[in-house]
């Protein structure tokens, strides 16, 4: 029978479709492993600069992270020399028109602010094994994690000013909160790099271990946090971060609510009895 060229022209369609997402699941690798989300960015020809397919790959496994009951903790990583050498701007689609005001801020918002906002908002908590050189929306991608281990090779770089570009991607929401401003400034207003040595003495990094060591101890405390009280977790990532933005009668009152919605999960029980029986608790994720 022959083919329409409607039919043909869909299955054209689909499968050019099929090969994009083949190429995307290749530079965005992604495993789950014992209730551990493994996200790793695969570009390292590229130092893994993150593209506009990439941010959006990032972004729908976070959230599916978030919804998915079998998924207790995030890990995201890179490939080679490179954690995340920032943006790749020759990966963002071609405008449809003229640029007007307003839509480099609609960028900005839907773009790098989504996905630090995915990192910070995501149900689980997200672990940064920072493989290599963090720049500037890379570096914000880490500083968003909810716990930061460095290669001692890594290093991080606020690299905005020497584009002459004011930091993007919550750059300077999150740096004056993890260091103070007066340190957030002079690491924005030079752009110099920063080994991980030096971040771990700041508090930006957790802890910083031999490159060959990263992922075991990624691994380890990712498995740790999977085998733990998940909806505890998320609250208490849930009331840290609102803290910093809100008074100490704001804070008490939220601390309140999250244990009140805690007190319903089966592990805040299960914590209970186990701690009653003298036992180790069997923590379900629910």
């Amino acid at each position: 029978m022959p083919v329409s060229g409607e039919a043909a022209q869909a299955a054209a369609q689909d499968g050019a479709e099929g090969a994009a997402q083949a190429a995307l699941d290749e530079t965005v690798l992604h495993v789950l492993d014992g209730g551990v989300s493994w996200i790793t960015l695969n570009r390292p020809e590229a130092m893994n600069a993150v593209t506009w397919d990439q941010r959006e790959r990032i972004v729908a496994l976070l959230e599916e992270a978030s919804a998915d009951p079998a998924v207790r903790a995030v890990v995201l990583t890179g490939t080679g020399r490179g954690f995340c050498a920032g943006a790749d701007l020759r990966g963002t689609p071609a405008p449809a028109r003229e640029r007007v005001p307003g839509d480099v801020a609609r960028t900005i918002r839907l773009g790098a602010q989504r996905l630090i906002a995915a990192v910070l908002d995501c149900e689980k908590p997200v672990i940064a094994a920072v493989n290599g050189t963090a720049a500037g929306i890379g570096a914000h991608l880490a500083f968003a994690c909810d716990l930061v281990l460095a290669a001692d090779t890594a290093r991080f770089i606020e690299v905005f000013v020497r584009r002459g570009l004011v930091p993007d991607g919550g750059g300077a929401y999150l740096l004056p909160r993890l260091v103070g401003p007066r340190r957030a400034k002079e690491l924005m207003f030079f752009g110099d790099a920063l080994p991980a040595a030096d971040a771990e003495r700041l508090g930006l990094v957790n802890r910083t271990v031999p490159r060959e060591e990263l992922e075991a101890l990624a691994k380890e405390w990712a498995d740790r946090l999977a085998a733990g009280p998940t909806r505890a977790l998320a609250l208490t990532k849930q009331l840290v971060n609102a803290s910093l933005d809100g008074d100490r009668a704001t804070a008490f009152a939220a601390e309140a609510a999250a244990q009140e919605i805690n007190m319903t999960t089966r592990d805040a029980n299960e914590g209970v009895a186990s701690f009653v029986e003298r036992r180790s608790p069997e923590y379900r994720g629910r």
